[in-house]
């Protein structure tokens, strides 16, 4: 136990350090440790320099735990946009229930990468973030309906079908053409005509 807190301590270090090619590698190293890891982090995501908060996320992408993934989400609200956008692409490879109003909220991110992040993360958790998605569409402001349509266009997901035809009327070109392709991916295209 002594000689894993000793190796993680220096494994935080060189995560830390200014070094990215080191940083990587030790980033790997404290995602074996599992739980210890996840413990070892801790500091780290409270830390005021954003860039040792970027790396502690980045590690715990990484961890596939149950506690990695609620400090994923957490990490949504950190002040950073680096970081929100780290935890989206973390929570993208760890898709989960328990972040899907989280990542559908940050689908209106100030940062719009941040914002496109999050719908990649929830076009990763699929049928699961459907109704979520389905409900910023129908009642979000622009920007965050156009991100849920491209996610619900890459989910394919049949509930989505009336939801996308009615966004095929949007002023948007953008939000009209991922209704559309969401449309043609699941083959009912031009199926559809308006009486």
């Amino acid at each position: 136990m002594e000689k894993e807190n000793l190796q993680l301590n220096r494994l935080t270090e060189v995560l830390v350090s200014g070094d990215d090619q080191e940083a990587e590698t030790a980033a790997r190293h404290i995602a074996a440790f599992g739980q210890a890891g996840l413990a070892a982090l801790e500091p780290l995501l409270a830390d005021p320099d954003p860039e040792r908060r970027w790396w502690a996320v980045r590690v715990l992408a990484e961890i596939m735990d149950k506690r990695s993934v609620r400090s994923l989400i957490q990490a949504l609200d950190d002040p950073d946009p680096a970081v929100r956008g780290c935890a989206a692409r973390g929570l993208q490879e760890q898709p989960d229930e328990r972040a899907i109003s989280a990542l559908a909220a940050a689908l209106a991110d100030r940062d719009s990468l941040v914002a496109r992040l999050a719908g990649n993360a929830l076009a990763s958790a699929g049928g699961m973030a459907v109704p979520a998605l389905l409900d910023v569409l129908q009642a979000g402001p622009d920007k965050p309906r156009l991100e849920a349509a491209r996610a619900l266009a890459q989910i394919g997901d049949q509930r989505s079908i009336p939801a996308l035809f009615e966004a095929l009327d949007s002023d948007s070109t953008l939000l009209e053409y991922w209704a559309n392709e969401g449309l043609e991916r699941m083959g009912v295209g031009m199926v559809f005509f308006r009486p």
